[in-house]
């Protein structure tokens, strides 16, 4: 019996020795771009309270997100051409003209989340503008860049009001969000309109002299995607479970926003501190736009009809399944 008890222990570590080990599931970066505005929101509370990394673990993906800030669009997205960046935000119109550019080949660009439908707002500072019809010709009207959703919607309503829908292009000028919202207040530089966005759009309507003219629901009838999340085909057929581990996590930053706008607020105060705004402000205006975050999708058969319409696009997408990865093809997206 002796010798039974000292073979056993060799035996048992000889039995472990040969067992197949299974090798740590080795770290997968994802380079995440994104900007600035309230309309990140839900990505900051993806990086703050990894929720990339939760869904990724429940598609049995060890996920190392990183994220990486830009000044503006056109570099962002330049950087997922060239594959600095993984996944970058797009408004429709550059979405689908990125689309169309890079089709049938591994760089096309294609959505792989909604990210948020934060209604673009055009405000004035003229007591006499009720619609768009009513800017003199000197009056100018500002906009972030000249690719944003913004100018988008202009060119669709001054083809609603003037039948033409480049007719305030001479009129349009391209300003950041602050030096709008100053030049606004100040009625600088006959800068009469600016069309704005979160928060931008609550600083400037806290002067009493501005008022709202439209919004992209006058425009376009129904929800419109402000932002939208995407990446090359070639990623997502490496990366197949990409699209859906990241708009599971948009989703639920989506409802922590809806129901803890404080908390919310917070975190997004923690990435862009306020002069202006403290946290019950920004949450007392997340209240009022608490459905406009999520993955869904607005708005791509308006814009892509205007764009064909205006020979933006050679051969605009059938369906709005055409532009999105796999893995949304059956989430509610229009």
């Amino acid at each position: 019996m002796a010798g039974v008890r000292r073979v056993l222990p060799r035996f048992i570590a000889l039995i472990l020795l040969l067992m197949p080990v299974s090798p740590a599931r080795a770290e997968e970066p994802v380079r995440i771009g994104l900007g600035f505005g309230l309309a990140f929101l839900p990505i900051y509370i993806c990086e703050d309270l990894k929720l990339v990394e939760k869904y990724g673990r429940e598609a049995k993906l060890e996920l190392r997100p990183s994220y990486q800030r830009f000044l503006s669009a056109g570099p962002l997205q330049e950087s997922l051409a060239n594959g600095a960046v993984d996944v970058a935000p797009f408004g429709v119109a550059p979405l689908l003209a990125a689309w169309e550019k890079s089709k049938d080949t591994p760089q096309q660009i294609v959505v792989i989340s909604g990210l948020t439908t934060l209604p673009p707002v055009l405000l004035t500072n003229r007591a006499e503008v009720k619609t768009l019809a009513d800017f003199r010709p000197v009056d100018r009207i500002a906009v972030p860049s000249a690719s944003a959703p913004q100018v988008y919607l202009l060119q669709m309503q001054s083809e609603k009001v003037f039948g033409q829908h480049d007719k305030l292009r001479s009129q349009i000028v391209v300003l950041s969000h602050r030096t709008a919202v100053a030049d606004l207040l100040a009625a600088k530089d006959s800068v009469a309109g600016y069309f704005s966005s979160a928060p931008f759009t609550e600083i400037a309507l806290a002067d009493g002299r501005i008022h709202k003219v439209l919004g992209a629901n006058d425009v376009i009838d129904g929800k419109v995607s402000f932002l939208v999340l995407g990446a090359t085909k070639a990623y997502t057929t490496t990366h197949p479970l990409m699209a859906e581990v990241v708009a599971k996590a948009m989703d639920e930053a989506a409802r922590i926003i809806h129901d803890d706008p404080r908390r919310a607020a917070e975190i997004y105060l923690a990435h862009e501190p306020s002069a202006t705004f403290d946290a019950a402000m920004i949450a007392s205006d997340l209240g009022d736009l608490k459905e406009d975050f999520g993955s869904a999708v607005h708005g791509i058969a308006a814009f892509a009809d205007f764009m064909a319409r205006h020979g933006e696009l050679k051969s605009p997408p059938q369906s709005w399944k055409e532009i999105v990865a796999p893995a949304l093809s059956n989430s509610p997206n229009t």
